[in-house]
């Protein structure tokens, strides 16, 4: 009998497609002689890893017609300063998203920065206001991973009515989100969130219909934890020392790819999954919040 090999769900592919229809809207909404949608970054510090990452942020904006700029500080800014910047962005009527990256130096209290940004400028969704309108499935700006793997879901035809959903990890930016979307009516998953407490996760994981994996553990997932046929999605970013790449690593995620690709129906991979769809979310987020639309 010939093994079974899971259908990749192409995360580039499926942004690629997100971004062109952000531009296409962003294009006819600034037709009507509206002002582009208007993005700041603020950036603390100078991590090479959030740096790179901002910079990817700043090019997608430009390719969708959406002006972004990113405000650099030395690492030692003080929480007040901070706090100051991001009034003056709150009342900036020429600004429609507003973007802290994470992480912050550890003299700055995360929460307190993420309260203070408007919750109609928060393209994170972050905001405790914005986090109980998705729990209550009012309609708004959406947290970009959760949000992008939806879209990866719906437009890679996997259902979701009915089926049982399984997320391991319930960290405020993926795990506890990604339940709350799934459970939502027309969503109609039966979702379960497992950590690092659950009792027999892989009997848990064995029950899913849809998998997803946001723990931050390389390989975590193996064969014998997916059920045959399931769509596994890969959140994880891990790096793993690998002598033969140039740069001495190499990215994988949270599910031993190769070994999970033989059982499941369904996988993304890393990099070339989850990631790219979280740019394009934050995106479509910055044209709601700038029209009050997501087309």
């Amino acid at each position: 009998m010939e093994t079974a090999t899971a259908e990749l769900i192409d995360g580039r592919l499926i942004a690629s497609e997100v971004r062109q229809e952000v531009k296409a809207s962003v294009d006819a909404w600034t037709a009507k002689g509206n002002r582009a949608p208007v993005l700041k970054v603020v950036l603390i510090g100078d991590d090479p890893a959030s740096a790179s990452y901002v910079r990817g942020k700043n090019r997608a904006c430009a390719e969708a017609g959406i002006e972004s700029e990113t405000m650099t500080y030395d690492a030692d800014l003080s929480e007040a300063a901070l706090l100051e910047i991001i009034d003056d962005l709150n009342t900036d009527e020429g600004v429609d998203g507003i973007l802290v990256q994470l992480p912050l130096p550890k003299h700055i209290n995360e929460d307190r920065i993420l309260r203070a940004i408007s919750p109609a400028k928060d393209v994170d969704c972050f905001h405790p206001e914005n986090v109980g309108n998705l729990v209550a499935g009012v309609p708004g700006l959406q947290p970009a991973t959760p949000a992008g793997i939806m879209e990866m879901l719906k437009r890679s035809g996997i259902e979701t009515r009915g089926r049982t959903a399984v997320v391991i990890g319930r960290s405020n930016i993926v795990g506890k989100p990604m339940a709350n979307l799934l459970v939502q009516r027309g969503i109609d998953a039966t979702v379960t969130v497992c950590h690092s407490r659950t009792p027999d996760l892989p009997g848990v994981c064995r029950g899913a219909d849809i998998l997803v994996a946001a723990i931050g553990r390389a390989g975590f997932v193996t064969a014998d934890m997916v059920k045959p046929g399931a769509a596994v999605i890969d959140v994880g970013i891990n790096r793993v020392e690998d002598a033969s790449r140039k740069r001495g690593y190499r990215l994988v995620g949270d599910v031993d790819f190769e070994a999970v690709s033989e059982v499941a129906g369904h996988i993304t991979p890393v990099p070339g999954g989850v990631g790219p769809m979280t740019i394009a979310m934050l995106l479509k987020n910055t044209l709601f919040a700038a029209t009050g639309s997501w087309t």
